[in-house]
């Protein structure tokens, strides 16, 4: 699997290199600035790139214009965005595009490397993967408004790990349930936020994260 990285600190950039080149990624380019991302994203047209929001020249968002430019040329291209901090406005703009895998991880999960392996493929096969620090805040922001607040609290749980791009078998197995149950609590919670059923896991992320106003 061919990956293109895009960041500016060289330890973590040289890290990234190493963690993903172990885990049997292709990296065909590291880069540490926004105009070096579009170039290598165009040139090589990865399975996934792995960007850090902040890049030079000024520091603010060159990471996602970049993917945002490069998306235009390569529709559905597989973005996993990498930020110091939550910041909803990021994530909101890096999910406004529906084509292709996505995904927006602090970049403390890179030190926890099954983790962060499992969500550069998640999105590479065209998921999604959302840090559990985006979701929790956003549930916390909206438990007492709306339909969230009549969610039980295993439903809560549920829909957390299903805004992270999680499948009914991966929950299964992080709840210890059974995949019947968390059929049973997705469906329940769908019906109880008003968004129509979907077994298409991408889509159904996107439709949790909406509803969350994200």
């Amino acid at each position: 699997m061919r990956v293109v990285i895009a960041e500016d600190l060289a330890l973590l950039r040289e890290g990234l290199i190493q963690l993903l080149t172990l885990n049997d990624f292709e990296v065909v380019e590291a880069v540490e600035s926004g105009p070096e991302l579009l170039r290598a994203l165009l040139e090589h047209r990865p399975d996934v790139a792995v960007v850090d929001v902040r890049l030079p020249p000024t520091f603010t968002d060159e990471g996602l214009q970049a993917v945002a430019e490069a998306r235009r040329e390569i529709p559905g291209l597989p973005v996993l965005v990498l930020s110091q901090h939550v910041e909803h406005l990021y994530a909101k703009e890096l999910l406004s595009d529906h084509r292709g895998g996505i995904g927006y991880l602090l970049k403390d999960r890179v030190f926890d490397v099954g983790e962060f392996v499992d969500a550069v493929r998640r999105v590479a096969a065209g998921g999604t993967a959302m840090d559990t620090s985006v979701i929790s805040q956003l549930l916390a922001r909206n438990a007492m408004q709306g339909p969230v607040q009549s969610l039980t609290g295993r439903e809560r749980e549920v829909l957390g790990l299903m805004a992270e791009g999680r499948s009914n078998a991966a929950i299964a197995r992080q709840l210890s349930i059974t995949e019947k149950s968390v059929s049973k609590h997705t469906n329940s919670i769908f019906g109880k936020l008003g968004l129509a059923q979907s077994c298409d896991d991408n889509r159904r992320v996107l439709a949790v994260l909406a509803h969350l106003n994200l």
